[in-house]
């Protein structure tokens, strides 16, 4: 367990979790041993988190001066864990009540901040708390559950100053997004983490000035990400978005079916989300109440050309080719939903997808564009292609067949082992559609009116080709072109993928 010196010589303790680059983490509580944040939600696949103890609490020292719990106080303590560690400036992260530490934090030493996360946060240092209504607000949200009742009469004691143990017992389970084992075990462990001399000292008077603190923010300038759960009552959206108007540079996001503690909720929405947050390459856009990830090559100002994934593939399949197109077009790579680092609705299908590449199109501004797409993003592109041809320049469709029944049928699909970079409920819910595709998908593809070029895999690859041959004699005008490579032409043979799309004039 590593430790160092904070400015006053308390011995403080952090611990680390993941890899890549450092994530550094304050927690809530207040005055919570950091040990509850866990892996994040799986955040350790995408970030090194240095989890900080704060004075007095977990493996940390306890102070010789007890004052110095106060919020305030703390803030050189943050700045001397980014000295101990080398980091010229630091990716910053704050729950609950360590929001009020992480702006106080920025708003001090804004030169070692490079970008903020604020996970729920209560931040009464700009004067943004949470109010009786608010938490009305959320209970509300909850009133299906069967502990609701208990736990509404038992808030009303709360704000009646009749707080007792078994009142405060009744409103713990609003916390979280699921009222079950997991949920109760994580706040069983709540008490025993918890410095009450601490939490108690932490918003002492004298801790907060809003007004100094609201001023100092409006000049930060660096990416902000403002996280609440639908469900949480310290932190509404409404909340989240009143804190988020006080940056230059702020997102929000409100991840659905979550209370307090997102990660434990619903925790590869979590990860996902703060992930693309924190991925410099990485924006988001939101698409009918998608969150769409996308990464960017080029000049904005160049002409752009938009590339879709396969099925069970993001936008990091492209990197090569994107790279090479980049030197004289703004190239433009959505991750689908149930891909990569996109929201994962659970439910899927080619229409929906069509549909999503409508209003990405939509959101980005973009008409008239290059769309280059391979496989199942084939069939989002020309399935619009047919509806909307004024979206379209050109269109090159890489191993894309015609949606024809499959003979024989697909056979149920057995989920991969381990890890998915993909929602595996997309895979069943395709595969049902390619095995009896609506016959007015084929029956448009004499409407589609941009130059479109067809690539095929040749003997290699899994898709029978007469049926490339077949797609491109019912595509106005369409060029069919063989490359030697099976199903992922672009990544197999990217040199010669890339001098059929160029010849083509991308």
């Amino acid at each position: 367990m590593p430790t160092f010196s904070a400015y006053d010589g308390t011995e403080l303790a952090y611990h680390l979790a993941g890899g890549g680059e450092p994530l550094l983490c304050l927690p809530g509580g207040p005055m919570r041993a950091s040990e509850y944040l866990g892996d994040l939600g799986g955040l350790t696949a995408y970030r090194r988190l240095v989890l900080l103890d704060l004075r007095g609490t977990g493996d940390s020292a306890v102070p010789a001066d007890r004052s110095t719990y106060r919020c305030d106080r703390q803030v050189d303590d943050v700045e001397a864990l980014r000295a101990h560690l080398g980091l010229e400036r630091v990716d910053l992260l704050g729950h609950s009540a360590s929001g009020s530490l992480a702006v106080l934090y920025a708003a001090r030493y804004p030169d070692r901040v490079r970008s903020l996360t604020l996970v729920t946060p209560v931040v009464p240092a700009v004067g943004i708390e949470p109010m009786a209504e608010d938490r009305r607000e959320a209970m509300a949200l909850r009133r299906t559950e069967p502990w609701y009742a208990a736990g509404v009469a038992a808030h009303e004691e709360i704000e009646a100053g009749r707080a007792s143990p078994g009142a405060w017992a009744a409103v713990t389970p609003f916390n979280y997004g699921r009222w079950d084992d997991a949920a109760r075990a994580y706040s069983a462990a709540s008490d025993g983490q918890i410095n009450a001399e601490a939490a108690a000292a932490y918003a002492g008077e004298g801790a907060f000035d809003p007004a100094a603190t609201r001023a100092a923010l409006r000049g930060l300038d660096v990416p902000v990400l403002v996280l609440t759960g639908e469900l949480d009552g310290f932190c509404r959206p409404a909340r989240a978005h009143a804190l988020a108007e006080l940056f230059p540079d702020a997102r929000e996001a409100v991840v659905r079916g979550a209370s307090h503690f997102p990660w434990l909720d619903e925790p590869g929405a979590f990860a996902r989300t703060v992930a693309a947050f924190l991925d410099p390459g990485v924006r988001s856009v939101d698409v009918g109440g998608v969150r769409l990830a996308y990464r960017t090559w080029g000049d904005r100002d160049a002409p752009p050309v938009v590339l879709l994934h396969g099925r069970c593939g993001d936008s990091r399949d492209w990197t090569e080719i994107a790279g090479e197109l980049a030197r004289d077009r703004w190239v433009v790579a959505p991750d689908l939903s149930g891909h990569g680092l996109s929201d994962w609705p659970g439910t899927y299908g080619l229409a929906r997808y069509r549909d999503e590449l409508r209003g990405f199109l939509a959101a980005l501004g973009l008409s008239g564009v290059d769309v280059v797409a391979h496989s199942m993003g084939g069939f989002a592109a020309y399935l619009l292609a047919q509806e909307a041809p004024e979206l379209f320049g050109r269109l090159v469709l890489e191993e894309s067949p015609p949606l024809l029944p499959l003979d024989p049928p697909r056979p149920p699909a057995v989920r991969e082992e381990g890890r998915l970079d993909y929602d595996w409920a997309l895979v069943p819910a395709v595969d049902a559609e390619l095995n009896a595709p609506d016959p007015a998908w084929r029956e448009g593809l004499g409407r589609i009116t941009a130059p479109t070029l067809v690539i095929a895999g040749g003997p290699g690859s899994s898709v029978a080709q007469e049926k490339f041959r077949w797609l491109a004699e019912r595509v106005p005008g369409a060029r069919l072109v063989t490359i030697d490579a099976g199903h992922l032409v672009h990544q197999t043979r990217p040199a010669a993928f890339l001098a059929a799309v160029r010849e083509f004039g991308i």
